[in-house]
């Protein structure tokens, strides 16, 4: 049996130039002396500077830009279905537990909460990344920048090279494209508006942005100058891009607006006394196009395969059902998103954020729900996780 540990430190370096994440390069390094010696640590994520508010909004002082990573664990010991979690790290010392596909975090967590967080007893694969855009108004009470009010709700993509800092490209409120690169004192708006966009995304060093139209074009990181990738795609109401498998696929979303007694409300209601009708938005199908870059045009596809898609408020991202899943109960060719269902909120409107799955082959819609579990069989080495039940 050959001796791994013997490979010369050239070769490994190049193999550690392929992995796909830090992570991988994390467990690449663990496995032997050697092999952590010939390859340096992944590294350190570049602390982001207060990026300025000129040009955005009129209500804070600045933003902060705060990176999340999401995740896929499971156990090499049992044939339980992998759990997927969303960390977003402030500081080198804490760490929050986020909802996957929403912004949201896991509060209060439970009582006998592990504190302790082990990759190396787990499989795990990075799913996605997302960066989120935080208003500061340094209210006395928060005792961190990570405290800072989490209330500016649009995409942002972000390429960030350590040696040259970093291009950030987000939506104004006016629905046009903005940009912020390092150095920058003020935010530049991108006047190509044809239609407000809705979806921004970095594929393969590249920013991608799409319309409400399914109108896609590039977005240069260097001069910002706008070019058309593909035309529009007209029919649903809001347009996610997934890179997917080396593809760039459009997902469109269809949505519905129909009174509350549609939604299962009690008439009775004292909300009813005040409003003759309540009307909610809710998602009622999707349909997914991929880029024909060869000839710029999109082409529906009918059939995922195994692959699964995930919307989330912040970043999209895919994975194979064979991954995630350790039987046959759900397949790919499904799509997770967000959606709205209706709940009486603290400020007293009827909002709330549910989790469903389309699946595209039959049509058919269900609500999923996510629960904070603490798997037995991980013991006291998993900090929390997210487990999908259909």
């Amino acid at each position: 049996m050959a001796d791994w540990s013997t490979l010369p430190a050239e070769l490994l370096n190049l193999v550690s130039q392929q992995l796909p994440s830090s992570t991988d390069v994390l467990r690449f390094r663990s496995v032997c002396s050697t092999w952590r010696a010939a390859v340096p640590p992944p590294p350190t994520t570049a602390s982001f500077p207060i990026l300025p508010n000129s040009g955005i909004s009129d209500t804070s002082w600045g933003f902060y830009l705060s990176k999340r990573t999401i995740y896929s664990l499971q156990s090499p010991l049992t044939n339980h279905s992998s759990w997927i979690i969303k960390l977003e790290r402030d500081n080198p010392s804490r760490m929050h537990l986020l909802n996957p596909l929403a912004r949201s975090q896991f509060r209060p967590l439970p009582n006998n909460f592990p504190k302790l967080f082990n990759f190396f007893n787990l499989r795990v694969k990075e799913l996605g990344e997302e960066y989120a855009l935080q208003y500061i108004n340094f209210r006395p009470t928060a005792n961190s920048i990570g405290e800072a009010g989490n209330l500016y709700m649009e995409k942002v993509a972000v390429s960030n090279n350590l040696g040259n800092g970093f291009v950030l490209l987000t939506i104004h409120v006016s629905g046009k494209l903005v940009v912020c690169k390092s150095g920058d004192k003020k935010w530049r708006v991108i006047d190509d508006l044809p239609s407000p966009y809705d979806d921004v995304i970095l594929r393969e060093g590249r920013f991608y942005a799409v319309d409400n139209t399914g109108r896609v074009v590039l977005v240069n990181s260097l001069d910002f100058n706008v070019s058309l990738v593909a035309n529009s795609i007209f029919g649903g109401d809001k347009k996610f891009l997934v890179d997917s498998d080396g593809e760039l696929l459009l997902v469109d979303m269809y949505l519905s607006v129909g009174p509350a007694d549609d939604l299962g409300f009690n008439e009775g209601f004292e909300f009813y006394e005040e409003f003759d009708c309540f009307m909610s938005e809710r998602t009622v199908k999707f349909k997914v196009f991929r880029l024909d870059e060869n000839v710029g045009k999109w082409v529906e596809l009918t059939d995922l395969g195994d692959r699964l898609l995930f919307l989330g408020d912040n970043c999209t991202f895919s994975a194979r059902a064979s991954e995630i899943f350790c039987d046959d109960r759900c397949r790919g060719n499904c799509i997770f998103f967000t959606d709205q269902y209706c709940n009486r909120d603290d400020d007293g409107l009827w909002k709330s954020r549910g989790v469903g799955v389309f699946d595209l082959e039959s049509g058919v819609l269900d609500q999923l729900v996510i629960t904070l579990v603490i798997p037995r069989c991980f013991g006291p080495l998993l900090i929390g996780s997210v487990q999908l039940h259909p």
